[in-house]
């Protein structure tokens, strides 16, 4: 066996291990440490498939960013399993059979599905390198860019000047 295919067996035995904890944990906060694990492996995946922008930017965004907002959400919400509500039966059969009429959707979407007989290309080709991003960006939508980064700008100035607080004078 290779490397990459150590990296990518690892990888995925990690997503999946962490993606049951997430479902698993009764602890709200422990659930969003193990998706962030999750998010972390799925990124080590896309590097493995030559995509450094897609996995760079899958750990800002979601790794970083949305469950720092879930983290957040979930402290301010003060949940815990000491004070977990009493569960409904009717709630908890109608989650068993939503879920297992998804597994039903999933497995006959996946029985007449094509079994795809190329393989992924890890370690070669140009395609999803960062290089290539610039070099286009810079280059083909050069305009477009910048106009881009001017908006963002007269955002970022708008949201300080609203975000601002006046000062009332006291005659």
């Amino acid at each position: 066996m290779s490397v990459t295919e150590i990296l990518f067996y690892s990888l995925s035995a990690m997503a999946i291990g962490s993606a049951l904890l997430v479902i698993l944990s009764k602890n709200p906060v422990h659930s969003v440490l193990w998706l962030i694990v999750t998010f972390v492996a799925i990124s080590g995946h896309y590097i493995l498939l030559n995509a450094q922008f897609l996995g760079i930017v899958n750990m800002i965004v979601y790794a970083g960013a949305i469950m720092v907002l879930f983290l957040f959400v979930i402290m301010l919400m003060n949940l815990s399993t000491h004070k977990e509500a009493k569960k409904n039966k009717w709630l908890q059969m109608a989650g068993v059979l939503s879920g297992g009429l998804l597994l039903l959707v999933i497995v006959a979407s996946l029985k007449g599905a094509e079994q795809a007989t190329l393989v992924a290309q890890t370690n070669e080709g140009s395609i999803g390198l960062l290089e290539n991003l610039g070099k286009t960006l810079f280059t083909d939508y050069v305009i477009p860019f910048e106009i881009a980064s001017v908006l963002f700008l007269s955002a970022m100035v708008g949201a300080v000047v609203l975000g601002k607080k006046t000062e009332t004078t006291k005659s």
